[in-house]
This record gives structure tokens, sequence and C-alpha cells, in this order.
């Protein structure tokens, strides 16, 4: 079904507020799950609600935590998330981290032991829109079960460890935000797929027994499977490079088993925050960087239809379409949203 974005706005703070969260934060983490679902990242939607809900209750999420900070070394920063909503924890690093390298031109900056932080590419955003380059590296721990397979291996050892590059645009053209999990595809949208009942087109998942497969249930039903990492063996060592750069650097651990796993989604990240205008003259920079996606999108397309697009195009188109069509949510996660606000006492009439 589809589900305006008005509804969305009113249903999705009155949840978090219901859960506990100050109003500022329920705002806050509602934005950003609504705009994931805006840009087509449904993964990292609305339908994130019920499992938000069941971590508080839980305890493996903490409502109304602040990102703590735990070293300012100048061009570094380290920041600790205790189990607080990433999506608040994230902003407010990137805040800080942003306005370092304003000072100091770059930053090296971690957050570790936050809830889940949501869309990575957000935070590429919020660094783009103040002028910034940034280079995300996030890792996953606590999660009950590993979810993706190493390269050659059967049974899972990592979470789906995104990777977020992003950079200013120039004069004509938006900028590039490059953001995507090393798992051909992410967990949540294998949730998705899973509520609506759907298999994916090609087989980016394993089954139990290591076979490829592109039926999703194999992640949600006995015995379970895992996701495949992108692009065979150098999508394993990125998985790997970035479970190492954020699970180390930040402090927060990796997914190897001596850390508990508790049942919520907890994530580090190892950031880089580089102001471009004390490298390059910025006039230089935005008509390069015009010239240069001139020439790539001038790559002529087999198919007239579906021209070559670089990495945020798609996410801006599907925004607009949503805005005015809706947002498309399968109807078995509808319900589990609707469930579990109905159970906060949210009115979810409509």
């Amino acid at each position: 079904m589809k589900i305006s974005v008005d509804r969305l706005r009113r249903l999705a703070p009155a949840a978090l507020r219901a859960l506990g969260c100050a109003p500022d934060e329920a705002d806050l983490v509602a934005t950003h799950l609504i705009e994931a679902n805006l840009r087509g990242h449904d993964s990292h939607g609305v339908g994130m609600l019920p499992f938000y809900i069941a971590s508080a209750r839980q305890g493996t999420l903490k409502p109304n935590t602040p990102a703590r900070l735990l070293n300012d070394g100048g061009a570094i920063l380290q920041f600790a998330g205790d189990r607080g909503f990433g999506q608040r924890t994230g902003r407010e690093a990137m805040d800080a981290a942003i306005a370092r390298a304003q000072q100091t031109g770059l930053v090296l900056m971690t957050l570790s032991a936050t809830h889940h932080l949501g869309r990575i590419g957000s935070y590429g955003e919020q660094a783009v829109a103040a002028g910034m380059i940034s280079i995300h590296f996030v890792n996953v721990i606590d999660f009950p079960q590993m979810l993706v397979a190493p390269f050659n291996g059967s049974s899972p050892r990592f979470g789906t460890n995104p990777v977020c590059i992003a950079i200013p645009g120039g004069e004509r053209h938006p900028a590039f935000v490059l953001d995507f999990a090393t798992s051909m595809v992410a967990y949540g949208k294998a949730r998705v797929a899973y509520l609506a009942g759907r298999q994916f087109a090609d087989d980016v998942l394993l089954d139990a027994a290591g076979h490829p497969t592109r039926e999703p249930r194999v992640m949600f039903e006995p015995p379970l499977g895992a996701l495949r990492p992108i692009a065979g063996h150098k999508g394993g060592g990125l998985i790997m490079a970035a479970e190492l750069l954020a699970g180390l650097l930040s402090g927060g651990g990796s997914a190897q088993p001596a850390h508990p796993r508790d049942g919520g989604i907890v994530n580090n990240m190892t950031t880089l925050v580089i102001d471009p205008a004390r490298l390059v003259d910025m006039q230089w920079f935005a008509a390069e960087y015009d010239a240069l996606v001139d020439y790539v999108k001038s790559s002529p397309s087999p198919d007239p239809a579906d021209p070559v697009q670089l990495a945020g195009d798609p996410e801006r188109q599907r925004r607009a379409q949503r805005l005015v069509d809706g947002i498309e949510i399968a109807d078995g996660e509808w319900d589990g949203i609707l469930a579990a606000a109905a159970q906060l006492g949210v009115d979810v009439a409509g």
C-alpha cells in the first residue's frame, strides 16, 4: 500500500514521543526514518520503528542519550553513543566534526557503541551541506546473529558494514553521495522483501548449506542462512576493512564472538571529514566537478530510458516522486508499524 508522507510525519514522531523520547529527539529520528523511505532506502525507514520500540523496552536502546565526548585531540574527536538513538548521536558527532574541520581542515572522528545509525548517507549529506567531504566506515555488533558471510564462506561473520563517501557538488550538478552496504543487499531490504512475500531477482543470499539463493526467508526462518558480500573477493576485502576501521579505531569492538550479543543493533563508525577549500580553489573545484559529471553522463546508454546516473541521483528522483505519490510499504510491514505504535497508546486511525 502507499502511505502519504503527511501520515508518516504524524505517526512516527508520535510513536517515538510515546516511547519516551524528548520532542526534539522524536522529530529528529522520525525525520531521518521518513527521509530514508523517501529516498528509496525502505530498509532504514519507518519499518524500523517496531524494532526500535522493542529495543527500548529490553534496554538495548536508551532514548534521550546524547553523544558523549571521549577524546578531544584537535583533529581527532572520539565519541561514545552509549546505546542512544544513532540518528541523534550520529548527527551530534558529525556537527562537532564539521565544526572542528572548519578550524583544522581535516578531522578523524569516531563514534562507538551507538544504537542503529540508520541511513549512513544522511551523514554524508550533512557534510556536503557544509561544504565538506566525508568518508564513513561502519560495523555492526550486538545483533543476535551475524548477517554476511565472508567470501568463500557459508556461515555469517559480519554485519552489513556500510561505507559512505560524500563530495560537494558544483554549480550545475548536485553532490556525489555514495552510500552502500558491503553485502549484496542490506539486511533491512531482506526484511522488506520477506514481509512482502517477494524474492530477489538474483542470488544475493546463501541458504544454511551455503548454496546461493534469492529467497529472503533464509534470513528469518531456521535454519538460517547469510547475505553474500558484494563483488567477490574485492567485496570480501572491503567488508573486512570496514570492520577493522570502524570496530578497532572507535574502540567499540568488532564482530568477533567474545563480545556480547544482547539483541540490539549497535554501530561503530569511523569518519574522515575534509575541508576541500584547504586544498584547492573552490571555484575550480566546482567547475572541474561539473565538467567531469558532464563527461561521465555523456556516455551513451544502450537504453535511452535508463541513462548514466551518479550516486545520489536515484535518491533525489525517488524523493521527488514519493513526496507526490506517497511511500509504498508492504502490508505486513505496515501492520507491524501500526501494532507497535498502538501498543504505546498512539492513535493509529489515520
